[in-house]
């Protein structure tokens, strides 16, 4: 479904991602492992267009996006759940869930997800004319991963779903994530809770300082010594 080949991404004179080459296959989660600063959100900042690569290709089936406008990409089926949320924390739930389906015109369809993410989310339901500044941290991460399913999306990048949320939370947020694959969406995962991630995962990349250092299946990787040691806590 989408393919990375040899980007290369900058911050002003900062080369931030050296060649990075990756697949996510449709149906899959993969996620994308690494310290801070290794490239992981530049990674998904440059497929979603907020990041102009200097050089390499990206495809997202079988079509060139790597010069798309972040709205167009949006169109074509792909959504970002940024770290940190960033939802509108003055706007109601509701209200947020719309601007989620904002470059949509199918009204009807539009209205018939908005129901469907209150049958899946009914704490945002319970929610949904409360200022969404008021919800709790996990709350909030739903609504973020609710808002990008109102785009209707092929393909969901997920950047750190499970920061700053208690043990439960990081729970129940991997079991919507699950669901949300389950019924059809491709998902692309950075993560640093490397443990919940493999676990969720059926392929996974290890990034360091802007280049892949290793990738392979999730099952291999958990059981890799190196990344036992360092991402998994294991000796």
């Amino acid at each position: 479904m989408l393919e990375l080949k040899s980007i290369e991404s900058f911050y002003g004179k900062i080369q931030a991602l050296k060649g990075i080459t990756l697949e996510v296959p449709e149906g899959a989660i993969v996620a994308i492992l690494g310290a801070n600063g290794a490239g992981k959100s530049t990674t998904l900042k440059t497929i979603s267009g907020l990041i102009q690569p200097l050089r390499g290709q990206i495809q997202f089936q079988g079509q060139s996006i790597h010069r798309s406008e972040p709205h167009q990409i949006v169109r074509m089926g792909i959504c970002q759940v940024p770290e940190g949320r960033d939802i509108f924390m003055g706007l109601t739930v509701q209200e947020n869930l719309k601007m989620g389906a904002f470059t949509r015109s199918d009204g009807k369809a539009v209205q018939n997800d908005l129901h469907r993410i209150f049958q899946s989310f009914p704490i945002l339901r319970e929610r949904a004319k409360q200022q969404a500044g008021t919800l709790s941290g996990g709350e909030q991460q739903m609504l973020a991963i609710a808002r990008g399913l109102m785009s209707d999306p092929k393909l969901m990048l997920l950047d750190e779903p499970s920061l700053g949320l208690a043990p439960l939370m990081v729970e129940e947020i991997f079991r919507i994530i699950t669901e949300i694959n389950q019924e059809g969406v491709t998902i692309l995962l950075v993560e640093q809770n490397a443990n919940m991630a493999l676990q969720t995962a059926q392929f996974g990349y290890v990034m360091e300082t802007g280049a892949i250092a290793l990738q392979d299946t999730a099952e291999n990787l958990i059981q890799n010594d190196y990344v036992r040691k360092v991402y998994l806590g294991v000796s």
